[in-house]
């Protein structure tokens, strides 16, 4: 019933996050109707996504290469995003968040001035993944060799919910020798309120009451 490029495109965006099969036949429909010219522009930006490349320190998404510094040790070159290869920020006042949103949140709160290390989303068993494991180790391995090997703080920028707390209390187990102090947002969010969704007054005030 349904024509063949329609049932593919509902197959694929029902999958993504937040997307049903309701509202990827919704997208669909308006697509397909937005005409020609539209279609082909969204096309274009869906395949400028490949570009996109991942920080090898903090492990966000960028497309700007930021300064390339070389590795001595494996001879190869790095790619950093502008806030990792960036000298005016702090190297070492490391948050560590789940998501890339939770990064611009916490950005557009002017409150931070330190770096960023992305795990990805957190479990609610406390277990971290294997890709999880490895980054932080990456990061306690970068402290020892760009801080003296201790960073003056580490911020656990987890979601106030019951297994961001038990995330946080697995992670700062983790990194309790790679900081001079560790510390967790203020409750300027609600319990069980998510950094993505918080208005720039309330993050910056959880930012600011730290500890």
């Amino acid at each position: 019933m349904l024509p063949d490029p329609i049932k593919k495109f509902i197959d694929l965006f029902s999958k993504l996050p937040g997307i049903g099969p309701r509202q990827a036949t919704r997208l669909a429909f308006h697509i397909s109707s937005a005409g020609k010219s539209n279609i082909e522009e969204l096309a274009k930006i869906i395949y400028g996504l490949s570009d996109i490349k991942t920080c090898s320190l903090c492990f966000t998404s960028h497309n700007n290469a930021g300064y390339e510094i070389r590795n001595t040790r494996e001879n190869t070159k790095k790619n950093l995003c502008p806030i990792c290869s960036n000298p005016q920020r702090r190297k070492d006042i490391i948050a560590i968040i789940e998501k890339e949103t939770d990064l611009i949140s916490i950005e557009r709160t002017k409150k931070f001035n330190g770096r960023y290390l992305v795990l990805g989303d957190l479990k609610k068993d406390g277990v971290l993944e294997s890709v999880q494991k490895l980054r932080l180790n990456s990061l306690k391995n970068w402290i020892k060799k760009e801080c003296a090997g201790q960073a003056d703080e580490i911020v656990l920028a987890m979601n106030p919910t019951t297994y961001g707390d038990l995330n946080a209390s697995l992670i700062a187990n983790e990194l309790k020798d790679s900081a001079k102090k560790i510390t967790r947002l203020g409750r300027g969010i609600p319990t069980g309120g998510e950094i993505e969704f918080a208005d720039e007054e309330t993050l910056g005030a959880a930012l600011d009451k730290r500890g």
